[in-house]
């Protein structure tokens, strides 16, 4: 077999993470993509920093943020687990929360320019025929920046597959719960004759990389040859 089954349970539990960090986090950057992209408040440039953040912050401080947060025994933390049951600190829900934190930006600065790319007659003229904002949301805005969003998705989910510090600061290095592929590379470099182990890992980081880069150019070149741009 090409990988052990340490490494397969790290490889799928990266996959199920980075899935569900990019699909929660979508609509968040959808509606935060459309506000910086079509309104104008006193706070924009404030509120486009924040966004902005995660990509010049190291990431262990975005771990250690979360951790100082939703730690059991922070104040948001512990009312989630004592209120609702809800544990992200060490939890593969944590990594999970950690990566769409980390990966935001990505989706939305892809969407943000491809609003700001579409034809403001075009909404304007659906207007004057009796659209009202969310039918020409729903069904004008949102087809047209459908490139932006699939690349800005795929490029996060990518992304995210490799997110390191902010996770390992946040929810630890769990077999099985919280190892995802580069704490399994991390890990592997740590133990006696681990170097094997660690090229593999890496190399299958590598091709994954490719794939999701890959993938995001074609999809956004697809998408935009069938709306004729």
């Amino acid at each position: 077999m090409l990988l052990t089954p340490a490494e397969s349970q790290a490889l799928f539990l990266s996959l199920r993470v980075s899935l569900v960090a990019v699909g929660a986090a979508l609509p968040f950057a959808v509606v935060t993509a459309a506000l910086l992209a079509n309104r104008r408040f006193p706070a924009k440039p404030v509120v486009d920093g924040l966004v902005h953040l995660p990509l010049v912050l190291p990431p262990v401080v975005i771990g250690y943020l979360l951790l100082l947060m939703l730690g059991t025994r922070a104040p948001v933390g512990a009312w989630l687990l004592h209120t609702l049951g809800i544990r992200f600190v060490f939890s593969w829900t944590g990594a999970a929360l950690a990566s769409a934190i980390i990966t935001f930006p990505f989706q939305v600065r892809a969407i943000r320019l491809a609003l700001e790319s579409i034809d403001a007659g075009l909404g304007e003229a659906a207007e004057t025929l009796g659209a009202g904002w969310f039918d020409r949301f729903v069904n004008l805005t949102l087809p047209l920046a459908l490139p932006g969003i699939l690349a800005g998705a795929i490029t996060a989910f990518a992304a995210s597959l490799g997110e390191f510090g902010a996770i390992i600061t946040f929810v630890s290095n769990i077999p099985g719960e919280t190892r995802t592929l580069p704490l399994a590379i991390y890990s592997a470099l740590q133990a006696p004759g681990g170097e094997d182990e660690a090229l593999r890992l890496s190399l299958i980081s590598i091709v994954l990389a490719l794939i999701g880069v890959t993938l995001a150019e074609i999809a956004d070149r697809r998408v935009r040859a069938s709306l004729g741009r």
